[in-house]
């Protein structure tokens, strides 16, 4: 087997390095780095340490537990990632499918539209994975889908702009939990060699929702624009609305707890998921001890505010962050964009489709190198790059549609095969402890996202057809996050540390 062994007798680790003679069994409970507890342990070799280091990596025990933890938990998520950002982005599609001229918005009014999503998501971010790192995920988690499937249909009835205003307000708050609430789920089940790809795929649901809101869009505005009096934009809100709530239904059935508290798996099952994740997280024998104290103090949530304030590199990831997140606010005009391309009608809505595939097949790809190769700087680095040079074409190739069109693909698929990789990065840098990695991924989306409030404002039409200042400040962004990528390493080096109180009461201060 790949774990400890599982008894019918309750057991426990001791925190310190008395010896134990064969045959006892100490009894308790262990805590691992995720706060999650092992019962019913054999500790054959004395304490905690020797039980763990008992484990056998790359089992068939083990392997057969991550296919089968792929299959409860990967499927779902992706499918809820998909609503979650069609639900999102659908103001796109919806403007130009007749919104803003019904709404009589102005470029103003649009900007307004998306970046007060983002104040709300701001706002509400760091309490929301806060909540999650002490709840029932298979709650949580569809509770949340619920909430915002109810306010993307009821927007189907909204008469004007500041009744949608304020529907996408809270539309941010209940969203904004979702995306680094997965990564910190994932990190709870999956190895640090498993859970890039894996958060990678699931990042797949965000391309493949592009391509799933163009041909939505398309397929409604074609057959239900104007029946029963409703505007084919109202149908798209209605639609995708009932579609996410639907969707929530499956998902109560599906989505498991944390690792040792999941009823899908066997107690032996149960114990592996939990000693795997132990000893992939642990390095020192120091660590373990003090991480699987089962008296030891879990951070409250200020000292866990303070212990990621006070980590310079927080901010480096967040200004990081901040590069990629600013420049993907084109994501909410590309049907804009396409239209002043010389695309009309529903073919606008249809060209968005190619565009998320490309970005989809990128993503996949450099999710399995970026694990093959266990690298997250170069991954970044090259990704980065590659939507500045589809930038750069972007502004010299004015009079080129066509070539803008393809750079425009490969700057798409350049961003946003990046966002994964960095929130994984920073939670593997800052893994310990682990209601900190919690906040840190919460609190570095958080406050990225203040760039895409200023960078909604960066297209407005009367830039079209070129959008210069879009594509030249975009240019600047990503030009900067590849350099920052880059040095990263090299930086955290020689960056000094400034462990609390609290961290260095854990042990942690080399961490």
């Amino acid at each position: 087997m790949g774990a400890v062994k599982a008894t019918d007798t309750k057991a426990v680790a001791n925190v310190d390095n008395s010896s134990v003679t064969d045959g006892d069994i100490m009894e308790g409970e262990i805590v691992d780095a995720n706060h999650v507890f092992v019962s019913k342990v054999d500790v054959e070799t004395g304490d905690l340490t020797s039980a763990v280091n008992s484990y056998v990596p790359d089992t068939k025990a083990e392997n057969k537990l991550v296919r089968r933890v792929d299959f409860m938990v990967m499927p779902m998520l992706w499918i809820m990632c998909v609503m979650c950002y069609v639900d999102r982005n659908n103001i796109g599609n919806a403007a130009a499918a007749g919104m803003d001229a019904d709404l009589k918005l102005t470029d103003k009014n649009y900007s307004m539209l998306i970046s007060i999503f983002f104040v709300g998501y701001i706002i509400w971010e760091i309490p929301s994975n806060l909540l999650i790192s002490r709840l029932r995920p298979s709650l949580y988690l569809p509770g949340m889908m619920v909430a915002w499937g109810a306010m993307v249909a009821g927007m189907s009835q909204l008469k004007n702009y500041h009744s949608i205003l304020i529907c996408r307000f809270f539309l941010g708050i209940i969203e904004c939990g979702f995306f680094p609430g997965v990564l910190y789920f994932l990190t709870c089940w999956y190895k640090k060699n498993e859970v890039g790809k894996r958060f990678c795929v699931f990042y797949t649901a965000l391309c493949f929702s592009g391509a799933a809101s163009g041909l939505i869009a398309g397929a409604v505005m074609t057959g239900l624009d104007g029946k029963h009096g409703m505007a084919g934009w109202r149908w798209l809100f209605l639609i995708e609305g009932v579609l996410t709530v639907g969707v929530t239904i499956f998902a109560l059935f599906v989505i498991p707890d944390y690792p040792h508290s999941s009823r899908r798996l066997s107690e032996e099952e149960r114990t592996l998921a939990v000693v795997r994740i132990i000893v992939d997280q642990q390095e020192t024998t120091a660590r373990i001890n003090s991480m699987m104290r089962r008296d030891r103090k879990l951070l409250s949530p200020w000292e866990c505010v303070k212990a990621t304030a006070a980590d310079l590199r927080t901010y480096f990831f967040i200004v990081l962050y901040m590069t990629q997140n600013g420049s993907g606010t084109v994501s909410y005009f590309i049907p804009t964009v396409l239209k002043h391309m010389g695309y009309s009608g529903t073919s606008e809505q249809w060209m968005t489709v190619p565009i998320w595939a490309i970005a989809t097949v990128f993503l996949l790809v450099f999710s399995y190198t970026a694990d093959r190769f266990e690298d997250r700087r170069w991954h970044v680095t090259a990704g980065l790059f590659l939507a500045f040079i589809g930038a750069i074409v972007n502004i010299a190739a004015k009079d080129y549609m066509k070539v803008r069109y393809v750079f425009l693909c490969f700057y798409i698929s350049g961003l946003y095969m990046t966002l994964p990789l960095m929130l994984n990065w920073a939670s593997e840098v800052m893994a310990m402890p682990p209601e900190k990695r919690a906040v840190v991924i919460a609190g570095i989306n958080s406050i990225g996202c203040f760039s895409s409030i200023y960078g909604s404002y960066l297209w407005p039409s009367i830039d079209a057809p070129d959008y210069s200042m879009g594509f030249i400040t975009v240019a600047t962004f990503v030009g900067v996050g590849t350099l920052l990528a880059a040095f990263l390493p090299t930086i955290f080096r020689h960056l000094p540390r400034f462990p609390t109180k609290a961290e260095k009461d854990l042990g942690l201060e080399t961490y």
